[in-house]
């Protein structure tokens, strides 16, 4: 379908102190005036109740569960259990009284420095009943835990859906709040992260022991529903000094993805499809230069997707492409010349990003003219390009970046230093002026209260 150039102009969305939303044209160039306290947070202590370890002999910690295949009737179930591998059986169903259905799956281990992992379980549910709600068991035979999660609704055109959106979370009293916040929303049903989990290679030999407790810090949210895996630099783990060597050691082994069902060579580049929305995920710390694995997917992947079945293109990446932040400026530059003439060929509807730890969002535009010799590397106004949202501000140990290019570019429409917050974005069907199309709606909630409500910003952006 395709809607009116003024169809497809972004509207604020002001989200009042009583939690209504009001709406005015955007204009972009806007720079928040709020500021958030600018020293960087302090983690949690080790002994702080959100680490805290289950009680009983061997019990499941750390459970997580994401999408497992494409279409989304299928869930990895994970976990870990840290005296003996103990059963690796999930027992499932549809009434919590009665798990009468089981899979098996397979456990690992790794040892990184001086440091072993727990045995780390991972196991593919699949043949799921669409929009169902699942309770499902792990620790069978020992200590066995419970929870429960709900599958969603088939994919489809029309099928409305809240996606919340977190990166670069860490575990500071900062995360805590931002995972609180997002937690408190009811209507969020799956996370797309954006990368920069634990922030353990922050720490002296990259103690793994800060992977341990971020696991169990995001439990009460992991284990209930889905969040879509992004490998950002601090899942790189890449440290020759303590003789390791292998990218990506402690978070390949901890977090599975469902890459093969997409058709990727590699667990860092996939795709899913989630109610109306197709979504991409890109590794920016994999080779993506011509002829390389993610790039030869990427090529294949963007083609097949439908969009009569599924009007949303989603792209998740860590490091922005478009960013008026003097922090990490112009680091994923590129990847953005290699892919972006293809966002834009395909229409891309949104790209979100982490890595920089403020807020961004960009007009649609593109810089896709240049060639070397003709100086046209302006970004430009372009109808089928994306909007760019940088979402890198979940609340970790470094700190604000609150050090902004000036004056702003014209391609910023707003931008604002406000560490510790969580984003949401509805899809839904509904009519705008006269023509029936797919809207996003993007709330972003801060955590600073004010008289005892949240404060924030968003915007309603109607996209063909």
């Amino acid at each position: 379908m395709e809607l009116s150039k003024n169809m497809r102009n972004s509207i604020f969305l002001i989200l009042l102190a009583s939690l209504l939303l009001s709406t005015t044209r955007c204009k972009g160039g806007v720079t928040s005036t709020y500021r958030r306290r600018l020293e960087a947070s302090v983690d949690m202590p080790l002994d702080s109740d959100v680490f805290r370890v289950p009680a009983g002999y061997n019990a499941p910690q750390q459970v997580h569960i994401t999408q497992g295949d494409v279409d989304g009737n299928a869930v990895i179930v994970s976990w870990v259990t840290p005296d003996e591998p103990g059963s690796s059986v999930v027992l499932y169903g549809t009434s919590k009284h009665n798990l009468d259905k089981m899979k098996t799956g397979k456990h690992t281990q790794y040892k990184y420095y001086n440091y072993t992992s727990g045995f780390i379980h991972h196991c593919t549910i699949r043949h799921l009943k669409f929009d169902t709600k699942y309770y499902y068991a792990v620790g069978i035979g020992q200590t066995v835990r419970k929870f429960w999660f709900k599958t969603p609704p088939e994919v489809g055109p029309d099928v409305p859906y809240t996606f919340g959106i977190i990166g670069d979370l860490g575990q500071t009293y900062d995360s805590n709040t931002t995972l609180s916040h997002y937690e408190s929303n009811p209507k969020a049903e799956t996370v797309l992260y954006v990368g920069d989990l634990s922030y353990a290679d922050n720490y002296p030999d990259h103690d793994n022991n800060r992977w341990d407790s971020w696991a169990r810090f995001v439990e009460r949210s992991t284990a209930y529903q889905p969040w879509i895996w992004t490998a950002g630099n601090h899942e790189l783990d890449f440290e020759p000094s303590l003789g390791e060597k292998e990218p990506f050691k402690p978070f390949k082994h901890r977090y599975q993805t469902p890459y093969r069902a997409s058709d990727s060579t590699g667990p860092f580049w996939y795709s899913v499809k989630r109610a109306s929305a197709h979504i991409i995920v890109l590794s920016t710390y994999s080779a993506y230069g011509k002829y390389t694995p993610q790039y030869r997917w990427l090529e294949e992947e963007l083609p097949k997707v439908n969009r009569s079945e599924t009007p949303w293109l989603i792209v998740l990446v860590h490091s922005p492409w478009y960013n008026s932040n003097t922090y990490h400026y112009m680091e994923g530059e590129t990847m953005r010349v290699m892919f972006e003439s293809w966002f834009v060929q395909y229409k891309v509807d949104v790209v979100f990003a982490g890595h920089v730890h403020a807020y961004e969002r960009s007009h649609r535009i593109s810089n896709i003219a240049y060639d070397i010799v003709n100086k046209n590397c302006t970004p430009v106004p372009n109808e089928d390009a994306p909007v760019y949202i940088t979402i890198g501000d979940g609340g970790n140990i470094e700190g604000l970046a609150s050090n902004m290019t000036e004056p702003q570019p014209s391609y910023s429409a707003f931008r604002e230093a406000s560490f510790g917050h969580a984003i949401f974005l509805r899809l839904r069907t509904e009519h705008m002026l006269t023509t029936h199309g797919t809207v996003i709606r993007m709330e972003r909630e801060l955590q600073q209260m004010k008289n005892g409500s949240p404060t924030g910003t968003g915007f309603q952006l109607p996209i063909s």
